[in-house]
């Protein structure tokens, strides 16, 4: 396993920073002003409304940019600080507060889900679901609740509740489950005594300063919403605008349910890179972070893009095969089903952030996200 205390990397505020600033960064302002312009040309040829990206390396922003429009329609501009429902991007930040629940000494990785939720007791082939299984996605358990289930009406208990049996003995195989995520919410839930929202909300979004994240966005932020387009025969067309703020849901959706902006994200990413903390503030131990970011799931193919295997929330380069971005074996990341993406790279001591909003197109190995991946790879100058 490896232990991030021995790294000793140096992440410090990069609220600090006054402006992007590529050579403290050790990067090449050229090549980084290739992302922008490489951005725009996807936004002229019609892939996608526009973007935000994000690289920061040695706890130094090196860029930040905004390109295309946040709405197209209307022609409003993108900005930096454009809100973006980042889907399962919201994972890793689910399984945090696992952790942190684990550094209480609240929970265990391999308690069965049972011992927190009784209904779970009729669910299980010869061996009981655990939330190791669950945080790495081995549980069985399907990925979403029945077809006719209407996750939006109906509490986070209820959603959980309607979960069915696993579909094969749990840590046997890997099958991405949303409802698994949605089961450790409700974990959280119960463990902590607080709604799933507020506890995320306490633990880790207000010590991290992330004031643009949240489960349920508030009214006065929807102007600041990206509004999400999906690609018809070459064509690229608006979504309802009721998918965009699911208001009236009841459920906060522990699988995907935060809408961010790419800076709240890059904080969440550099607490991780920093062994847990951020700016003074302890979130996670290091031996928690160092945990979620090793592989668990052994040989087995698990993953949506080459080279992976599966930490506790995240997908991890495990091989060589991987490093096809420019990133380093044991980088993790994250996307999300409207092509959200994050990830850390500890060997590059640098993480990376790009958002936009479409729901087709290449998911976590889209083209966008890998030329925005490649360039800042590329960029590193020392």
């Amino acid at each position: 396993m490896r232990t991030l205390l021995a790294l000793a990397y140096s992440v410090a505020a990069l609220a600090s920073d006054p402006a992007p600033d590529p050579s403290r960064a050790g990067m090449s302002a050229e090549t980084l002003a290739r992302i922008p312009a490489r951005m725009k040309d996807y936004v002229d040829q019609g892939t996608a409304a526009g973007f935000v990206t994000l690289v920061a390396r040695h706890g130094h922003i090196a860029s930040l940019e905004a390109v295309g429009f946040q709405d197209r329609e209307s022609k409003t501009p993108m900005r930096t600080d454009t809100i973006f429902q980042i889907m399962s991007m919201t994972k890793p930040v689910t399984c945090a507060g696992i952790m942190i629940l684990i550094d209480e000494g609240r929970v265990a990785l391999i308690d069965p889900v049972e011992k927190f939720l009784p209904e779970f007791k009729g669910k299980q082939l010869s061996s009981p679901v655990t939330i190791k299984d669950l945080m790495t996605h081995t549980s069985g358990l399907p990925a979403a609740p029945p077809a006719s289930f209407d996750k939006a009406a109906h509490t986070l208990a209820e959603v959980v509740a309607a979960a069915q049996m696993p579909a094969f003995e749990p840590g046997s195989k890997w099958s991405y489950s949303n409802m698994g995520i949605a089961t450790l919410g409700r974990i959280v839930e119960v463990v902590s005594g607080k709604p799933f929202e507020r506890f995320i909300g306490e633990k880790i979004l207000a010590p991290l300063k992330m004031s643009d994240t949240s489960f349920f966005l508030p009214v006065e932020k929807e102007s600041r919403l990206a509004a999400v387009y999906t690609d018809d025969n070459g064509k690229l067309v608006r979504q309802n605008d009721g998918i965009r703020f699911r208001r009236g849901a009841k459920s906060p959706m522990p699988e995907g349910g935060l809408y961010s902006t790419a800076g709240d994200m890059a904080r969440f990413y550099r607490m991780m890179l920093n062994g847990g903390s951020l700016d003074g503030r302890k979130i996670l131990s290091p031996a928690a972070v160092s945990l979620m970011t090793t592989v668990n799931t052994g040989d087995l193919k698990t993953g949506f893009a080459p080279g992976m295997g599966y930490g506790l929330g995240w997908a991890v380069v495990r091989e060589a095969s991987g490093t096809f971005r420019y990133n380093s074996i044991g980088t993790y990341s994250h996307g999300g089903a409207y092509r959200t993406y994050g990830w850390v790279d500890p060997a590059k001591d640098m993480v990376g952030v790009i958002m936009y909003q479409r729901t087709n197109g290449g998911g976590d190995v889209a083209d966008e996200i890998n030329t925005f991946m490649a360039l800042c790879g590329a960029a590193i100058e020392r």
